[in-house]
């Protein structure tokens, strides 16, 4: 069946493809005429007409072809063929917020496979059962499929940007300026699209007036014509007529010169296809994210598929507060004295993204903000109509622009950036976000709504400089609710700049700890910002780090004794694209505010990629946990009747000392070499089962390190690599080259525990080895006479505790013995309890042999433990959990509480 449709399309035999589908025969009228194109109807179902031009008009025709169709035809779908290319369009519906419905197009060529088209075919089968499908159900059925065009229209858009940069930089444009000459070609491309000035104004321009000799010369006219305020008075002397359609701009953008140089012959060319493209349909965020793009060849290479979203931007926005604006429109909606309270309430909102970059965050504020209020006005007029106080129906309609009736204003936007272009370009999208949440509201008012000239009442306020050592007082303009909230830069606490240290340490002053990433410094500078502002709440999304591990109590401390807690939360989760080569970056979202209001709304993640799910806990604790406050800090022994960890040897050799198994036979062939090679271990080699030795010289003579080739370069190499080092401490270590920088080595055996772990693992995978393998510093020993820190490491229970309070690598685990060992509060048990806990952990070890040699990362394979290793785990967390008063089958929840309980229960009294 798919194939004889397939075969239709491709003949063009429309009314029998639509007769296959279970569509009608066309309804009246049937024919229909338009700038020079004829269409006929093939089919309609329940007032859904298909239309069908059998010509291939140029995509800006096609859109006026169907502005005209639509007069006739409110709910369509046109297929615009030549008989050998096809453009099957289809308007995009505005959803709420959204702008007008815009047409979206999906390309197909003949005899060619599109299994695109043919799922759009298969949405668009009227089956037995849809009988009663009704119109409003096959209109949401259509958009679902066609839709999908608008997903990729922004990563094309932003291919598209990065091409044309690369032409400017070959052409030796500086980038401050080839990223202005970007933004103005945006806004202007955008103009023609959405009703700025006359339909197409700049394409038409560009087509009669430009040559691929002349741009260079003829942009720089166009941009000085769109400057001028005469441009806008018919007739002016001095202003040439080839601009006309084009409207005076202003606002600063174009205001600059630019120094363009001479362009490459195919740049014209680019710039016109880039005018066929439907810069209407782009997503409000990609305006920013695609200048992003220009920073580097790297990140344009990277562009493309993937984006700063707007589903991840309003993971912080609807929290903040969004939703509850939107919850209180809803109890509003039949009282029109709440709706006048609450649009009274949206002038004096504010809101500050102090470290907006190119202005995503400010964008998608914005569009909300101005598509909820136009909701409430909406509603407002449809309440006076109901109580008669507009008479007749083109009274709904405000007389002059209607922006009389709006509140809610770009200049109550503010953003704080410390490069220039980015806020430039901010300050550009902020404009054509405007211009969408105008026209918006003109669909509603009936009028014809384009702010320009730009005025500076009506910009966003983008202010440039360092956020940190900035007053933002003096950025943002006073309101009565003010919202702080963005992405500030993720820069680890190991990879601050000396500025970025002093940064931190102006914010921080005497609560300032070494250790903080540079993201806590905006929490900081909010929290002391809004001190005066009851009303204020702040958001930021950072790396999930400072919500694990050491920095957790330099970080939520000071905020919760200076009244503020955590009022929502999103855990660990990826952030950014997944194209190849970008690096995955593992957030956080916290939202702060005052006053004691609950619940709370706790977002969780299945997996790190998965959709959140949200919870309304009584209270979310520094480790964004349902749970009490509390701050695990850094213990020099364990709080509870446990033995001790410790850090195994770290070689800081440059790899010299390390014998990797392509070299192991030829050190091996070395009889004095040979005698000093033990196993090495680290994390790898423990979880994977890799070989792996070290060159373990303790007791090695002097002489013997020199009659040995293999032994006397290693160690000259390692003398080189540590005399080169940038640490003093480093090169300290080069008087005793042969010797590794810190020596740890076991005297009896000993469990070892890997530093990192899957977080997708059960269970942390330690093991039992002979004294005679050395640990590396990517693990951690420890003595265990009996079995029992086996056993309570091995557990759910102290899993549970990992992830709660332990630090990560990106999303892995990572186990410490200072925050995470040294402070699992295991209760004081009964001997017999104790017993049965070491009998359980050894059932475990012979579980393990029955594997017959493979490794712990296949027993403990991410898709699923062993059967019998996993009851015998089962057995062991019955134990455990009976130690913390736990019986019987116990969520992660219970565990939760039951550890933070016994670890308040046991600090208190240390």
């Amino acid at each position: 069946m798919t194939d004889q449709l397939m075969r239709l399309v491709d003949v063009d035999d429309f009314e029998q493809l639509f007769r296959k589908l279970g569509w009608s025969k066309p309804d009246h009228p049937r024919e229909f005429e338009a700038h020079g194109a004829h269409l006929d109807k093939v089919a309609t179902y329940r007032g859904l007409a298909v239309w069908v031009c059998y010509q291939l008009p140029t995509r800006p025709v096609q859109r006026r072809i169907d502005t005209e169709l639509s007069k006739v035809s409110a709910e369509r779908l046109v297929i615009f063929t030549n008989g050998g290319i096809q453009d099957w369009r289809w308007p995009r519906h505005a959803k709420l917020g959204s702008v007008n419905a815009k047409l979206m197009a999906h390309r197909h060529e003949t005899d060619t496979p599109d299994p695109d088209l043919l799922h759009r075919l298969e949405a668009m089968r009227i089956g037995i059962d849809d009988d009663f499908l009704s119109l409003p159900a096959l209109v949401e059925r259509m958009r679902q499929v066609f839709d999908r065009e608008s997903e990729t229209a922004s990563s094309k858009a932003a291919r598209l940007m990065g091409r044309l940069y690369e032409d400017l930089a070959t052409a030796g444009m500086e980038t401050s300026q080839a990223t202005q000459m970007l933004g103005r070609l945006l806004f202007l491309w955008f103009g023609d699209d959405t009703s700025m000035w006359t339909k197409d104004a700049f394409h038409n321009w560009l087509a009669e007036h430009t040559t691929s000799e002349n741009l260079t010369d003829k942009l720089s006219e166009l941009f000085d014509a769109v400057n001028n305020p005469a441009l806008d008075l018919v007739g002016t002397p001095g202003v040439s007529g080839e601009f006309a359609g084009l409207r005076y701009i202003n606002g600063g953008l174009f205001s600059n010169r630019l120094e363009i140089p001479a362009l490459p012959l195919k740049f014209r060319q680019e710039v016109l296809d880039a005018s066929g493209f439907d810069w209407s349909v782009i997503s409000p965020a990609i305006f920013g994210s695609m200048f992003q793009t220009v920073k580097d060849s790297k990140a344009r290479r990277e562009m493309g598929e993937h984006y700063t979203t707007e589903a991840n931007i309003l993971k912080t926005l609807r929290p903040l507060f969004l939703d509850e604006l939107e919850r209180k429109l809803e109890d509003s909606w039949d009282n029109k004295g709440e709706l006048t309270r609450l649009h009274n309430r949206l002038a004096g909102i504010r809101l500050l993204d102090p470290a907006c970059g190119c202005g995503n965050f400010l964008i998608v504020a914005y569009k909300e903000m101005r598509a909820l209020e136009l909701r409430l006005i909406g509603r407002r007029r449809e309440l006076d109509w109901r109580d008669g106080i507009y008479k007749q129906e083109h009274q709904l309609r405000l007389q002059g622009d209607g922006m009389e009736d709006t509140v809610v204003r770009m200049s109550h936007f503010a953003g704080i950036e410390i490069e220039e272009w980015p806020a430039a370009i901010a300050s550009t999208a902020m404009l054509l976000v405007d211009h969408l949440a105008n026209q918006h509201m003109a669909e509603l008012l009936g009028t014809s709504l384009v702010r320009l000239p730009i005025d500076d009442f009506n910009r966003a306020g983008i202010h440039i400089g360092n956020a940190l050592r900035t007053d933002w007082a003096d950025v943002v303009p006073d309101g009565n609710e003010i919202y702080c909230t963005g992405n500030p830069p993720f820069i680890g606490q190991y990879l601050k700049a000396a500025d970025q240290k002093e940064d931190l340490q102006i914010v921080w002053g005497k609560d300032y700890a070494g250790y903080l990433d540079y993201v806590t410094g905006w929490y900081k500078k909010a929290a002391d910002f809004l001190e005066g502002h009851p009303r204020g709440k702040f958001a930021f999304v950072s790396t999930n780090s400072i919500a694990q591990g050491q920095p957790v109590p330099a970080l939520f401390r000071p905020l919760f004794n200076a009244g503020w807690h955590i009022s929502f939360a999103h855990q660990s989760f990826q952030w950014e694209s997944e194209a190849p080569g970008m690096a995955h970056v593992h957030c956080v979202i916290i939202g702060f505010e005052r006053g004691t209001r609950a619940p709370r709304r706790l977002f969780t993640y299945a997996d790190i990629k998965a959709e959140p799910e949200e919870r309304q806990v009584k209270n979310i604790n520094p480790y964004l946990v349902d749970g009490p406050d509390v701050f695990v800090e850094k213990r020099s022994k364990p709080l509870a009747d446990l033995p001790a960890t410790r850090y195994g040897s770290k070689p800081a050799d440059g790899g010299f000392l390390i014998v990797e198994q392509e070299d192991y036979e030829a050190i091996m062939a070395d009889p004095i070499a040979a005698q000093y090679v033990r196993p090495f271990v680290g994390a790898r080699e423990l979880i994977h089962g890799l070989p792996r030795w070290c060159l373990w010289l303790v007791n090695a003579a002097p002489n013997e390190i020199e009659e040995s080739i293999v032994l006397s370069e290693r160690v000259g190499a390692v003398r080189q690599f540590r005399l080169e080092s940038k640490k003093e401490s480093t090169r300290s270590l080069a008087q005793t080259p042969h010797l590794f920088g810190e020596r740890r080595p076991a005297l009896t055996p000993y469990v070892c525990v890997p530093s990192v772990v899957s977080e997708r693992r059960a269970y942390i995978t330690a093991r039992h080895l002979d004294h005679s393998v050395i640990a590396s510093n990517l693990a951690f020993t420890a003595d265990d006479p009996d079995g029992f820190l086996f056993a309570i490491i091995s557990s759910l229970m102290f899993m549970t505790w990992q992830r709660l309070v332990g630090g990560r690598l990106e999303s892995r685990l990572r186990f410490s013995n200072t925050v995470v060992w040294n402070n699992f509060p295991i209760p004081p048990m009964q001997k017999e309890l104790r017993e049965r806990i070491v009998a359980a952990g050894a059932q475990i070890l012979e579980a393990r042999e029955i594997s017959d040699g493979q490794s712990l990362a296949e027993q403990y394979s991410e898709l699923g433990i062993f059967a019998d290793l996993k009851h015998s785990h089962e057995i062991l967390d019955e134990l455990v959990d009976l130690a913390f008063g736990l019986t019987g089958p116990t969520s992660e929840g219970q565990r939760i509480e039951a550890l933070f309980s016994q670890y308040l229960r046991l600090a208190s009294t240390d």
